[in-house]
């Protein structure tokens, strides 16, 4: 069983962060380009004359799965559009601070940040999630992350948010992992065991085989590819 070493944190961290599962997306999205070209977004039915400038980007109503932070592929509102290779590299100096500060493994956090949003940082989830490594609003909030779309405070909140969750694990890997997604108060809910998810499940065997990739290469390239 791999394991991450627990470390204590010197900071105040909200319980309900620990015990928060995290939110399902329901509505549909709707996307609408104004006359100066600015896209705008919203959950929430277009009403009244402006009703036809809208168009339905994503649709998500009863009996179809919920959307889940990092696994809604094809629905995204802002999808991963960047192919430059130069990407795994561009945020190495963010990615070491947070890995040296949190003491979390290099190759976790890339597995983690490969995974949420491809090495793009402008990506934004229907449920709501944004940047390098997908943090909701409530992780944004309680991790204290001053712009999620700024590559250094999202990395420096997700790895934070890690390390909170691999102390809370007793550092096992999966349900760090598993916790990440779909919440700790998910994995509490089922016994301290992955949640029977499938985008859960899914989720964590991607980062995983992310993960192994990643170990398999220098620390100083791995970024690379």
């Amino acid at each position: 069983m791999r394991r991450l070493v627990p470390v204590v944190l010197l900071v105040v961290v909200a319980v309900a962060l620990l015990a928060a599962a995290a939110p399902v997306a329901r509505a549909d999205i709707y996307e609408w380009t104004d006359a100066e070209g600015v896209v705008h977004f919203t959950n929430l039915e277009p009403k009244g004359e402006h009703k036809k400038t809208w168009k339905v980007v994503y649709r998500n109503g009863p009996g179809k799965a919920a959307a889940r932070r990092g696994r809604c592929e094809r629905c995204d509102v802002v999808p991963a559009n960047e192919r430059s290779r130069d990407r795994f590299a561009r945020y190495d100096a963010h990615i070491f601070e947070a890995i040296g500060l949190y003491q979390i493994p290099e190759a976790l956090v890339r597995a983690v940040i490969k995974v949420e949003s491809d090495y793009d940082p402008r990506v934004v989830s229907s449920a709501g999630a944004r940047g390098l490594m997908q943090l909701m609003p409530s992780v944004v909030k309680d991790m204290r992350v001053g712009d999620v779309h700024d590559p250094r405070d999202n990395v420096l909140g997700g790895t934070r948010l890690l390390r909170v969750l691999a102390n809370r694990f007793d550092g096992d890997l999966s349900l760090t992992i598993a916790a990440y997604h779909a919440g700790a108060g998910a994995v509490l809910k089922y016994g301290r065991n992955i949640p029977p998810y499938e985008t859960t499940q899914r989720y964590v065997k991607m980062v995983l085989k992310q993960y192994r990739h990643f170990q398999g290469l220098p620390a100083t390239r791995s970024a690379s590819r």
